[in-house]
């Protein structure tokens, strides 16, 4: 049986500089550079997650009402899994990167061009509350890796997670090198307050506005992970509604709908409405065949404040209930709940939802679609498509967003080794996977230009020689096969190209071509 978590303590705000500092003081060491030191750390924090399973199952059941099943797949095991595959992949990841053709002209082969992967320094990462493990230590994982050294500000919206995680991180973690601040408002000021070297922010994007201002204040480069109303398209050429029903209902039940990534409203061909609402009912009997509120696997909404929020929207649309509509605030349940309307001004349309509740919009063509999703947020975190291989190429080339699933809901983001991110005013800045590394690290460009090379970079030095920048510049510079019009112009080289290779673009074709025309030369020539 878990252990209670401790009770939730805000960390003295006298002690927030102190820690930052000693963060700072650790990198300064040097120690974090040293690769299989970052590795110890990887693997400590894999055992940690392991050892604090019970614990942190239990807290996100008493923050969120989550199930073990949710707790242990998008959470705890989510980050164990992110410790293995950066272990297996840090050394590839850490070595330098010699640059040559076509970075590097041949000129310049002998400066030894080279790129060094350096971490940042000391990073702060402030957690969101609806995946209060995963979206806090994941990042961490990535800052571990390049070798920087962290403070991470979890949630005070999920105190227990909260707590367990700064005795997770700081009794198993090297001391004072990763620590973790638990507070609110005042806490996150004054943490602000430090100079960072990176800030990696998970939230909403009111308060992500409000850490790049304070962030911009001192060149202070900044991840933010935000979100946004994202839509899902349905097009009347749409080859399965019953499985865009059940996957887009899915979108919404995990978690009870507090993802980011989740479809706010769902853009539909009119005639398809009517069916598309009958299969999103098949689809909750079968979730949730005894209703979504026995269910032991629906989360419920993290406070009364978003309760209210949530509640409010449902309170002030004028559209009309076609699936759900049970609250129960005394268990802060809100059941999956879809509301058909018929203007863009909806506060079901307009406002984000971040809960169990979606809207319908029927439309009369994809151009109207496109319209509305781009005038309700043209920089969504998400989006999501179900129609014809070329409805589907259009939605994603006429719409911007930070991610998007075809035929599915947000499997983009379902995935911890591929990359993830916003666009626009839904984030800034990618990780997860390889991204987790690059996020956090340096890239230094070096050269190392030999003593003998002297005669050769001597057009460098003054008094200036135009002859020889002039035979420099033959070396280097390629002309163009353009003329002034942009127009590809096909001069001689081409053609002596397009002969020898008998028309062929390739060494293959080329080749392949003259061996025929070799064969039949041979079998004219020996002709009896």
């Amino acid at each position: 049986m878990a252990t209670k978590a401790p009770e939730f303590q805000a960390t003295a705000l006298e002690a927030i500089p102190k820690i930052a500092s000693l963060a700072r003081g650790q990198f300064r060491t040097h120690k974090t550079k040293n690769v299989e030191w970052r590795k110890t750390q990887l693997r400590k924090l894999y055992w940690a997650l392991e050892d604090f399973k019970p614990q942190l199952v239990e807290a996100l059941k008493s923050d969120l009402g989550k199930s073990s099943f949710e707790a242990l797949l998008t959470e705890v095991d989510w980050v164990k899994k992110d410790c293995m595959w950066m272990l297996d992949h840090l050394d590839s990841f850490v070595k330098d990167q010699k640059l040559g053709s076509p970075d590097v002209p041949a000129t310049y082969s002998i400066m030894n061009f080279r790129v060094k992967k350096e971490p940042l320094g000391t990073v702060l990462i402030i957690g969101p509350y609806n995946y209060p493990i995963q979206l806090l230590l994941c990042p961490l994982v990535g800052a571990i890796a390049a070798g920087c050294t962290a403070v991470l500000k979890p949630s005070e919206l999920t105190p227990a997670c909260a707590m367990w995680t700064k005795e997770l991180v700081e009794k198993r973690l090297d001391s004072g090198s990763f620590s973790v601040v638990n507070g609110a408002i005042p806490e996150t000021n004054a943490l602000m307050a430090e100079k960072w070297d990176k800030i990696f922010f998970t939230g909403s994007a009111q308060v992500g506005s409000i850490i790049a201002q304070k962030a911009a204040q001192t060149l202070t480069p900044v991840v933010l992970e935000l979100g946004g109303k994202n839509p899902a398209f349905i097009t009347k050429n749409c080859g399965n509604l019953a499985l865009a029903a059940r996957r887009l209902l899915w979108g919404k039940t995990q978690n009870a709908g507090q993802v980011c990534m989740s479809q706010n409203y769902v853009l539909i061909d009119k005639d398809l409405v009517p069916t598309f609402i009958e299969f999103l009912k098949v689809a909750y009997k079968d979730m949730f065949p005894n209703g979504a509120k026995a269910s032991p696997d629906l989360s419920r909404i993290v406070n009364k404040r978003h309760f209210h929020r949530i509640k409010k929207m449902l309170d002030d649309t004028q559209g009309k209930i076609v699936m759900g509509g049970e609250l129960d605030e005394s268990e802060l349940y809100i059941e999956p709940t879809a509301v058909l309307v018929n203007s863009v001004n909806d506060s079901m349309m307009q406002e984000e939802s971040f809960g169990p509740i979606f809207s319908i919009y029927p439309v009369n063509t994809l151009d109207e679609a496109l319209n509305i999703a781009n005038l309700i947020h043209k920089t969504p975190l998400s989006l999501f498509t179900f129609g014809n291989k070329a409805e589907n190429n259009r939605i994603l080339n006429e719409m911007t967003s930070g991610g998007a699933t075809i035929n599915d809901g947000f499997f983009h983001g379902a995935v911890n080794t591929v990359p993830f991110g916003g666009v626009g005013d839904s984030g800034w800045g990618a990780y997860r996977g390889k991204a987790s590394f690059d996020s956090f690290t340096h890239f230094r460009t070096i050269a190392e230009t030999p003593g003998w090379a002297e005669k050769l970079i001597r057009v460098r030095y003054m008094p200036y020689d135009f002859k020889a920048l002039a035979f420099l510049n033959r070396l280097t510079e390629k002309s163009p096969n353009f003329d002034r019009s942009g127009k590809v112009v096909k001069g001689f080289g081409y053609w002596i190209k397009f002969l020898f290779g008998l028309g062929g673009k390739s060494a293959k074709g080329a080749f392949l071509r003259w061996l025929v025309v070799l064969v039949a030369h041979y079998m004219y020539t020996n002709r009896s």
